[in-house]
This record gives structure tokens, sequence and C-alpha cells, in this order.
């Protein structure tokens, strides 16, 4: 009787309910089908494009003290910064830092929350009670606070040590949503079937729990990346991200000591950086919202 509960539990589908939804047709032909996600994808990919290949092809900018706070014109389409600099050059080849420690904070963040929170529920006991125990400190205590005093401490002199500081502290709401889930998932035939079987601990969790939150992983990898990059900026507008090199927060930064919302010349140097970080987050939140009314059947009937 309990091969045959086996052998039945092992014939289910392992896939969420959202992903057997849409069973038969990928994920990018939906996308397509709605029109903000596939603004928001659109809208994501060419930013993203920009930040990368930009400063392999446009040369640096230089600075000029006879074009200082000069406004728009047909050399200089969005005008110069207090150094005589095109904020045009600053503007394209200062994504890639926000983009790389956006994408690896959140990748982190992620790869904490699943493990940490998969291994919580399925255990239980003395791990999850010292996990959510954590996670509430953690969680009480304002980010931007953290940040600031991490950043005392250590030297964060590149992105991966910005990427690796942002999302260690980022994970413990994403582990407690990751908890839930597991907790729910783990009562599950097909699970119950995989322990019948002996497939081990971290098989069940990683290659037969984890997948069917794949969704969920997505949309929230996804949202990790824009609260990733707003921690950013704000470590830069604080001063506590080293000031070098071609970046989005560093110009808004420059901008506010600068006093550049004060010169109508200069609007435009502390506008930019603002409106290309605001337009990435839209992208971002645009295809979240249409990955996941794509991959949760609840919102696809509504």
């Amino acid at each position: 009787m309990a091969q045959a509960t086996v052998e039945t539990a092992t014939l289910e589908t392992s896939v969420d309910s959202g992903v057997r939804s849409v069973r038969g047709s990928s994920l990018l032909s939906q996308l397509t089908r709605s029109a903000s996600g596939f603004a928001g994808l659109i809208i994501v990919v060419l930013i993203v494009a920009m930040s990368l290949i930009a400063p392999l092809v446009v040369p640096e900018a230089k600075p000029n003290v006879n074009q200082i706070w000069s406004g728009p014109s047909s050399r200089h389409w969005l005008g110069t910064n207090n150094s005589g600099q095109d904020i045009v050059t600053l503007i394209l080849r200062g994504g890639r830092t926000v983009i790389f420690v956006g994408f690896g904070a959140a990748l982190l963040t992620t790869a904490i929350a699943v493990v940490i929170g998969s291994l919580a529920a399925y255990f239980r006991g003395r791990f999850d009670a010292i996990m959510l125990q954590i996670t509430d400190i953690v969680m009480t205590i304002p980010q931007i606070i953290l940040l600031a005093v991490m950043g005392a401490f250590f030297e964060l002199n590149s992105p991966f040590a910005l990427a690796a500081l942002i999302g260690v502290l980022s994970w413990p709401v994403l582990m407690r949503s990751i908890r839930a889930q597991v907790l729910s998932l783990k009562e599950r035939e097909f699970v119950e079937a995989a322990r019948l079987l002996d497939l081990g601990t971290l098989r069940i969790v990683f290659m037969e729990i984890v997948p069917n939150m794949a969704s969920f992983i997505l949309i929230n990898f996804i949202i990790a990346i824009t609260n990733a990059t707003y921690a950013l900026i704000g470590m830069y507008v604080l001063g506590l991200a080293p000031m070098s090199g071609d970046n989005w927060g560093i110009m808004i930064n420059d901008a506010w000591i600068s006093g550049a919302m004060f010169n109508p010349n200069s609007m435009l140097y502390i506008l930019a950086p603002v409106a290309m970080i605001v337009i990435m987050q839209l992208g971002l939140i645009m295809l979240s919202r249409s990955l996941e009314e794509i991959l949760n059947p609840r919102l696809r009937d509504r």
C-alpha cells in the first residue's frame, strides 16, 4: 500500500500551480502579451545593456574649466557639471556599478534567504528558533543605520564589497517569506513520497521543495534588486561609499554638495541620474507585477 502511495505521489507534478497555469507557452511569450510587462522588460534590458556596453565604447568625460555649469547645447545635450564634464557621458558610463551591485546584492540576498529559510522550515526545532531570533533582531534595526555602521568598519572600495554588505544585511524579510512557503510545501504528498524513497534531506529540500517556489523566488529577486539599488544610492548620498569613478550615486552626491539644485543651468546634473534610477526601478516594478500576474493564477483570473 505504501509502495502504491509512493508511485502515485511521484507521478504528481512538482511544479507550482502558477507555473502549471502557463504550461505550454514560454514565460517570454506570456510577457509579450502584457503591455506593461513587456515594456518593463525592454526598459530593464536597454538600461542594463547601456550600462555594460557604454564604458567600453564611450570615452571618459574630461574636465574642462572653460565649460563649468554650461547649459544644454548641441555639443552637450544635458549640459556640464561643476568640473566641465559632459553629463550625458557621465550618465552613459555611470550605471555599471549600480547595476552590478543591485543584481549582485539581490542574488546574494535571495540565495541566503532561500537556503536558511528552507532549512529552518524543514528542520524546525532549535535551528529554526535561532534563525527567527536573528531575523527579528536585524529587522528591528533600520537598514540604513546598519549600512552606516558596517560602512564605517569595513573598506567598501569595490563593487563586490558593496554588493556583499547590502546582500548580507537584506535577507531576513525574504527568509521569513521563504520559510512560510516551505512550511506549507513540506506537507505535500510529493515531499512525503521523497521521504519514503529516502532521497536525502538536501535533495528533498533543494530538488523537490525549492523548485516549487521558482516563481515566488523570481519575483522576490526582482524586488530585491530595487531594494538593493535604493540602499546603494542612499549610501552614496550619505557619503558612505567610495567617491571615485563614474556612478549615478556619485553624481547625485556631487550635485547635492555643489548646490546644483540652486543653479538653473545645473539642474540636469542632479535630475538626470535620478531619472535614470527611477526609470530602471519603474521597469523592474512593471516586470515584477506582470510576472506575478502570469505566475499567480488567482491574479490572472481577476
